[in-house]
């Protein structure tokens, strides 16, 4: 029988082994946003395998304070240090950073991966306009092939804008500015809409260049994890960073953490529009009893799936990187009756025409009081 030292190596070599392909996986990660990565189909499937395996695996490893996150902890300590003189130097000026003439709302996350940012983008959007504002949205657009800020307009493509800048301006019909530089996003959108009175930032919580003035944080049920900084965890910024608001996707009151300004929120799927025509929809209890294939090219898919099951849906799951490409139908071998995806992920497979494909939309329901303090806060602003 093996003894504890033969269990003890084989700890530490997988931990080594994950930690390699913990760096594989950020390299990969950071390589497939970029517009300059080109390779050959063979290369770029294999790429889209590993990230997929590796993006779940140390999904699950950053949860835990195991063996692999205390050997990536002397990395984290210097990611830390790193990241907080970068801060000290925006902070006291060291690296100029930009005003805009309206206020901006900057939603973001400190963790790695989706947390239901974009939802809640488009529901602070409603409720601002509910609240008379003129609101315009900046974003980077992730994997956007873009070097100058580009509107985006219904004929954009995912390819050149990026996904979650398509789906809001399609959900919500205001200007959208896509830029790496989302000051001169910013800019660009205040010079081309001259009626714009609040900029939100999707994403750019880490963009220190454009000054904001209320930072929304959002966290989904994986809340901060083990609370290690990358690469021992999903941190990317410790949790006692200054924030206006924390926002928390999390159905369970009682379990919430001790964090100061926390507001609960909800995603709630309405009903499921058909691919090929996007008027038709159907209530998803329609497709109980059928046979479902759910598929889901976000930061946490489960939640898309669980979302789902809660519905009362029995469900095949395909699990997918955050923004996956979806250039070909993976769906033409599966046998299903029908086949749900995120709206995100829709605005990539337009042009399939499966007809066994639906898009359904998740709506983040906001807490009135969230808002109340968001309107608030503007309205100072505007006084000054």
């Amino acid at each position: 029988m093996p003894n504890s030292s033969w269990f003890s190596h084989r700890i530490v070599c997988g931990a080594i082994i994950k930690s390699y392909g913990l760096l594989l996986y950020l390299c990969l990660i950071s390589n497939i946003s970029s517009p300059y990565f080109h390779t050959s189909t063979m290369a770029i499937l294999l790429h889209r395998v590993i990230v997929t395996y590796l993006s779940l695996m140390f999904s699950r490893e950053w949860q835990r304070r195991g063996v692999l996150a205390y050997m990536l902890w002397p990395f984290s300590q210097l990611f830390s240090s790193i990241s907080a003189l970068r801060r000290f130097m925006y902070a006291h000026g060291w690296i100029k950073t930009h005003h805009i003439s309206v206020p901006v709302v900057v939603v973001g996350n400190i963790t790695v991966g989706g947390t239901g940012k974009t939802p809640t983008v488009i529901a602070l959007i409603d409720a601002l306009r509910d609240a008379a504002f003129i609101p315009g949205v900046v974003s980077r657009g992730y994997g956007a092939r873009i070097l100058q800020p580009t509107e985006v307009n219904l004929a954009s493509t995912p390819a050149l804008t990026g996904d979650e800048p398509l789906l809001i301006a399609r959900r919500t019909g205001v200007p959208v500015w896509v830029c790496q530089d989302r000051v001169a996003a910013a800019r660009a959108l205040v010079q081309a809409h001259r009626e714009i009175d609040v900029i939100i930032s999707d994403d750019g919580l880490q963009h220190y260049r454009l000054v904001r003035d209320i930072e929304l944080v959002v966290f989904d049920y994986r809340l901060a994890g083990n609370k290690f900084l990358l690469p021992a965890g999903p941190l990317r910024e410790p949790l006692s960073r200054t924030r206006d608001a924390t926002l928390i996707n999390y159905s369970n009151r009682h379990s919430l953490p001790l964090w100061p300004s926390i507001f609960t929120f909800a995603l709630k799927p309405t009903d499921a529009w058909h691919l090929d025509n996007p008027d038709l929809r159907r209530p998803l209890v329609q497709f109980a009893g059928k046979r479902v294939l759910a598929a889901a090219g976000i930061g946490a898919p489960e939640r898309f799936f669980e979302t789902l099951r809660a519905i009362g849906l029995v469900l095949e799951t395909r699990p997918l990187p955050d923004h996956y490409n979806f250039d070909k139908n993976l769906f033409v071998t599966d046998i299903a009756d029908a086949i749900l995806i995120t709206e995100k992920d829709a605005v990539k497979c337009e042009l399939w025409h499966d007809p066994r494909i639906w898009a359904v939309p998740v709506d983040a329901i906001l807490d009135p009081r969230l808002i109340a303090l968001i309107v608030e806060k503007l309205r100072g602003h505007s006084s000054d």
